[in-house]
């Protein structure tokens, strides 16, 4: 039960709420607020908060993904999933540093968006996974409209 709460508040309730309270005390452009906070929750905690898991071996995304018994490789492979998950989470914590959300944000945003489209069509998800696909599809959108929009920005002028 901790797992499907602190992903949900991670991906949907925090950012939510911080850029609500953000645009109420300091304003803003909307886009660029909640763009933030959802790099800052999403990429940043979510992924250092899985890498953390994963590199300890108290929680194994084979195990998530449907695997009983994983294997010494499954067990390895989530392991060095990890470290990428650290790295990835560590940078997007840097996104309340002005103009880093963005750069910080593109590298986890593009790797959960690209995770949750290839779960999609998986058949037989089961309830953790299923969570995580579909997490994954919100914060890697989120980071997209954040390209996006700063693209668009930028060519406007």
């Amino acid at each position: 039960m901790g797992y499907y709460i602190v992903v949900l508040l991670q991906t949907v309730g925090l950012p939510i709420v911080s850029g609500i309270v953000e645009l109420a005390v300091v304003g803003g452009d909307p886009v660029l607020v909640f763009g933030k906070w959802w790099v800052f929750w999403g990429v940043g905690t979510r992924l250092l908060l899985a890498g953390i898991v994963q590199v300890s071996g108290k929680a194994n995304t084979a195990e998530i993904l449907g695997s009983t018994a994983p294997s010494v490789a499954e067990r390895q492979l989530t392991a060095e999933l990890g470290t990428a998950n650290v790295a990835m989470g560590l940078a997007g914590l840097f996104a309340l540093v002005p103009g880093w959300a963005l750069p910080v944000g593109l590298a986890g945003g593009v790797f959960m968006l690209i995770a949750g489209i290839m779960h999609v069509a998986k058949k037989d998800k089961n309830a953790k996974e299923n969570l995580a696909t579909w997490t994954d599809l919100i914060v890697g959108l989120a980071v997209a409209v954040l390209a996006v929009y700063t693209l668009i920005s930028i060519l406007a002028g």
